[in-house]
């Protein structure tokens, strides 16, 4: 990501009708709105599941940013299925909405989405995860490559005083989601002058099929029958791939031994952590990419342009994008990021700590 040069500018105004001005990139889709007889714009939500909890905050959130704008959602989701969000975006179009935000299970196979939304004359936003080659209108997300370098980073910083060298299981997400190539890629500017010295070894690493936690689980067990139970951290991609990371771990022991990191802050990893069982998560403030998704959307809808300083190629342009920042979660910013920010209650977050080994309420 990042800004780009002229020449390349042009090209994005040629293909999808975003320019690039003195104020950074802006996205536009050209022709008329397409709110036939209705006062408020109709927004699609595509979602690729449902399963994780990470996501039914992102959809509630979302309906309720639309609303507060004066917008309304029609939601689908395709259970990690990409002829059926196919059809799900189909029928979204079906219905004549305005603009659509797309959650790709595949980003390769939601090009599709984008060519038969453009037909229609509907903008298309990617919300978290990139679609590729295609003439994608618009891409919001937080920033994956800060995502990696802060897992990473807090890995090599809590094991600081342990011996040379440093035993790793890395835990890639989703093969067909372009952000886990960019997790990947943060972790490894930390790890590369690590790995060279001598100072980390990556035992295993392998990539967690549709990022579920039973195939993380495989990966760890395969590590541990491979190397023994000599390992110092499991730096997972996120949290349901550290959960089931740390179901492996506890069949051995070594539950709350061995460093475990994560990303979404799930309630469920936030428990963890309180519980000392997982190490870390990355923080994405939910809040801010569903309630800046749904202005963008909303503006798109009404053929509105929008104005981002950053873009990202997805093999095909320079796509306007806005990334947002993330937190480094532990045990010792818990309170103050999720507990006084209102994302969990405090007795939710420490449902498995006894009461007298919990830190006061704040």
């Amino acid at each position: 990501m990042g800004r780009r040069g002229a020449a390349a500018r042009v090209a994005v105004v040629v293909a999808v009708c975003a320019a690039a001005t003195a104020g950074g990139w802006v996205a536009r889709r050209a022709g008329p709105a397409r709110r036939e007889g209705r006062a408020r714009p109709l927004i699609g939500f595509s979602l690729d599941t449902l399963k994780e909890e990470r996501w039914h905050h992102d959809r509630d959130l979302f309906i309720a940013a639309a609303g507060r704008l004066g917008a309304d959602v029609l939601v689908q989701a395709a259970n990690s299925d990409d002829a059926r969000q196919i059809r799900d975006v189909e029928a979204l179009l079906s219905r004549k909405v305005d603009a659509l935000v797309v959650v790709p299970h595949d980003g390769a196979a939601m090009a599709k989405a984008v060519q038969l939304a453009h037909e229609s004359g509907v903008p298309v936003i990617a919300y978290d995860r990139l679609i590729l080659n295609s003439d994608l209108d618009f891409y919001i997300t937080f920033d994956s490559v800060k995502i990696g370098r802060a897992q990473a980073r807090f890995v090599v910083d809590a094991l600081a005083r342990k011996p040379s060298p440093l035993r790793l299981v890395r835990i890639h997400g989703a093969p067909n989601d372009n952000n886990s190539y960019l997790i990947k890629q943060g972790q490894d500017e930390v790890l590369a002058p690590l790995l060279k010295s001598g100072r980390v070894q990556i035992i295993h690493e392998d990539w967690a099929e549709g990022w579920k936690p039973e195939n993380a689980k495989k990966i760890v067990n395969a590590a541990i029958t491979k190397f023994g139970s000599r390992l110092d951290a499991v730096v997972a991609a996120n949290d349901g791939t550290a959960g089931g990371a740390i179901q492996a771990l506890r069949e051995e022991g070594l539950a709350g031994k061995v460093v475990v990191t994560g990303e979404d802050a799930e309630l469920a990893a936030c428990q963890r952590i309180a519980a000392g069982t997982q190490s870390m998560t990355v923080f994405q403030p939910l809040k801010l990419i569903a309630g800046r998704a749904a202005e963008i959307a909303v503006k798109l809808a009404r053929r509105q342009p929008v104005i981002v300083s950053d873009s990202s190629n997805n093999g095909r342009l320079d796509v306007p994008t806005l990334a947002l920042d993330v937190v480094a979660l532990t045990a010792a910013n818990m309170d103050d990021v999720v507990v006084k920010g209102g994302y969990y209650a405090y007795d939710e977050v420490y449902r498995d700590v006894p009461a007298a080994s919990r830190p006061p309420r704040p």
